[in-house]
């Protein structure tokens, strides 16, 4: 069910959706957090339909600010509540904000956050340079981007190691989990030889290669080559193409050879096809969601190992 309500307040919206709850007998409680969404229009029913579908292991109240007319000379407030089929395990509230009423994020929100549950921000079309300073990430727990957009990858992450705070995530890195799960797996064989250098090829406009390449420097403390992929239409869904160990007795290789698998393959073994699909939207998210803890990794990554392999590939 969809409620529409127009030239409203986030007070009313509130008291509305209590009282579409006590109506139709469910009550918030059960709800683990507060999601709010910044977005645009482009972006925000891609990000409700993640948050709906990853609230069936994360039950959550979702508000979406879509900032509509933000030079506006009339501040304005335009709303939907969703509850329901159109929800979800969520109540999901899209607020289409314009002029000054977008102008702060958190007294806009205030009246709709879940009484003593964490608050998660997430910016899924925008890389903000200090995401724990915005008005919506003061508040927040975990506050989530996404460079995987961004035309300059490097440009983006070096805004976000900037003004990185614990809690900023980049579902960029949310995207590593299995590449590095495998690789790690992989090293944990014998014959247990040192990794004298590491080649990672990807698509020019890769973030998360980027931070694949900046983690294995960080890590291994060896020579690390990023390359760019020679075919940019070859697994266009993927940013990340393939990851070479090389070491004394030979290479380990793991290239993705379709959305759904990777290819692995290592001296004196046969090839290896592993079930590793792209991962979505939803997928990220959800996994995002399971811990509000600051990943201590990727503040490393992100503030050490992004601008150390920025500087060895300008020498």
């Amino acid at each position: 069910m969809i409620i529409e309500m127009q030239d409203t307040t986030t007070s009313a919206v509130a008291k509305r959706l209590l009282s579409v709850r006590e109506e139709g007998g469910v009550v918030a409680l059960g709800r683990v957090l507060t999601l709010v969404i910044m977005t645009t229009k482009r972006m925000h029913e891609a990000a409700v339909s993640a948050a709906n579908a990853a609230s069936g292991e994360h039950p959550m109240r979702v508000i979406v600010v879509d900032v509509v007319a933000p030079d506006s000379e009339r501040a304005r407030v335009d709303a939907e509540i969703r509850v329901g089929g159109d929800a979800g395990a969520s109540d999901v509230v899209v607020l289409h904000v314009s002029g000054a009423a977008a102008a702060d994020t958190e007294t806009l929100v205030q009246a709709l956050l879940l009484p003593d549950a964490p608050v998660v921000a997430w910016w899924p079309d925008e890389v903000l340079g200090s995401p724990a300073s915005s008005s919506l990430g003061r508040i927040a727990q975990l506050r989530i981007s996404d460079s995987r957009d961004e035309q300059d990858p490097v440009a983006a992450l070096e805004r976000l190691g900037d003004g990185f705070e614990p809690g900023d995530s980049d579902l960029a890195w949310t995207r590593l989990t299995m590449w590095r799960a495998q690789l790690a797996a992989v090293l944990d064989q014998p014959p247990f030889e040192p990794v004298l250098s590491v080649e990672v090829v990807g698509r020019a406009d890769s973030s998360s290669a980027v931070l694949m390449a900046a983690w294995l420097e960080l890590a291994l403390r060896v020579p690390v080559t990023l390359q760019h992929s020679e075919d940019g239409s070859r697994n266009r869904t993927s940013g990340l193409q393939t990851v070479r160990l090389v070491r004394e007795s030979g290479t380990i290789e793991l290239d993705r050879v379709a959305d759904s698998t990777v290819r692995l393959t290592q001296p004196g073994q046969p090839e290896q096809y592993i079930p590793m699909p792209v991962r979505d939207l939803t997928d990220v998210l959800t996994e995002e969601l399971r811990s509000l803890a600051p990943d201590r990794i990727y503040g490393e990554v992100l503030q050490r190992g992004v601008p150390e392999l920025c500087r060895e590939r300008a020498e």
